[in-house]
């Protein structure tokens, strides 16, 4: 299934630049490929730092109980 691609333009520092293009050279990759794959990593990484529903409704039930315990743990 092919994916609708669109064009965009940006601006990155001269350095990042010049490390992406090495690393597309050297793997045999387009510039573009890299690009794809960074920002699909840089989403899944944000996706992920949200704590699951069912692990933070658990965490508010137990608080009640454990509060002080937490606190502790903080410090």
């Amino acid at each position: 299934m092919s994916q609708t691609r669109e064009e965009f333009a940006t601006e990155v520092s001269s350095e990042i630049l010049s490390a992406v293009r090495t690393l597309a050279q050297a793997e045999g990759r387009q510039l573009q490929s890299l690009i794809d794959e960074a920002l699909a990593d840089l989403i899944e990484k944000h996706q992920k730092a949200k704590p699951r529903r069912h692990v933070m409704d658990s965490y508010l039930a137990s608080h009640e109980n454990y509060a002080p315990l937490y606190k502790k743990l903080a410090e």
